[in-house]
């Protein structure tokens, strides 16, 4: 792990506190540029919003504001955990080329997807992120069924 990946996924990690000091779901993410400059950065906010598409990734994405194509190109999107059909979908919509991930033990994704479009993925297999999902899910098992569609 570069400590250029742990940085940026701890600034993820400190998203993702932020969405269950709301009461969220503690999921985050930041959109990095091929320059190592944060683009965007947020986290789950489901719960809080109301909303049913608001994944931190979404809300990265979001909160990056109106970009020109280019600015994905060479992006890393950092996220506590797998990103969903959707995350990753968007991931691919905008060209971001890199996806690093937290972890995918709570929750596998579509990482053989973007990797079959060109995405190199890469799960960092942090036991900080793995804990502060166990805790919630510990927590609040209902909640977390409806992130996930059961």
């Amino acid at each position: 792990m570069s400590e250029q990946d742990q940085h940026f996924l701890n600034l993820a990690i400190e998203e993702a506190k932020k969405g269950v000091s709301e009461g969220g779901i503690p999921i985050g993410a930041v959109l990095v540029s091929k320059d190592g400059k944060v683009l965007g950065s947020g986290h789950n906010k489901r719960v809080q919003q109301g909303s049913t598409v608001l994944h931190g990734e979404m809300d990265a994405l979001e909160n990056a504001g109106r970009l020109p194509g280019s600015a994905y190109k060479g992006a890393t999107m950092y996220t506590t955990l797998s990103p969903c059909d959707m995350c990753s979908g968007a991931c691919l919509l905008y060209g971001v080329s890199r996806v690093v991930l937290g972890e995918n033990e709570t929750f596998q994704g579509n990482e053989q997807y973007l990797q079959s479009r060109g995405v190199e993925v890469v799960n960092l297999n942090s036991a900080d992120c793995k804990k502060l999902m166990a805790d919630f899910i510990a927590e609040k098992p209902q909640l977390w069924n409806e992130d996930i569609g059961i």
